[in-house]
């Protein structure tokens, strides 16, 4: 913690070295899921999150993971979780319908258990966006997993 101007502020802390981490992966879209995942994963193991402390679980698409980020939010075995897919605009307006809702579903799950969830679903316009994008959007998704990780327990620490 530090002070700004008289001002307590809690500095971000971007060690995972304690953390478990959860992840829910669309395979549709595979191979950028992959690209995806492969970032994070490498930016969590940089962070110090252990490989035993992090779960894999793979979905149909987009939609199907808030389902299953709630069941793994409250199995009380997680201190963060990241939602990693690609939505990739095709010629309907399916695209929107489910950018919007997959999006939606993960800020419930995630206000309703007080579990942080990491956005790390792509919505693009093509392929090629969504591979330009990959690997920073699977690194921020573990950075923005791990600080949040660690406010919460900062905030649950106050709180008690």
């Amino acid at each position: 913690m530090a002070y700004y101007d008289n001002i307590l502020e809690l500095e971000p802390d971007r060690n995972g070295s304690n953390l478990r981490i959860g992840i829910v992966m669309s395979r549709f879209n595979i191979n950028i899921g992959e690209g995806l995942l492969g970032a994070c994963t490498a930016e969590l193991k940089m962070r110090g999150v252990l490989d035993s402390n992090i779960m894999l679980v793979t979905v149909p698409g987009a939609l199907e993971a808030p389902m299953a980020l709630q069941k793994m939010a409250l199995s009380d075995q997680f201190d963060a979780l990241i939602a990693l897919g690609a939505v990739v605009r095709g010629d309907t307006y399916h695209f929107e319908v489910v950018s919007n809702e997959s999006a939606r579903g993960l800020m419930k799950v995630q206000i309703e258990t007080e579990i942080p969830i990491a956005n790390g679903i792509l919505t693009t316009e093509n392929d090629d966006q969504a591979i330009a994008r990959m690997s920073q959007k699977g690194i921020e998704a573990a950075q923005a997993a791990v600080e949040m990780a660690n406010l919460q327990i900062i905030f649950d620490e106050i709180s008690e």
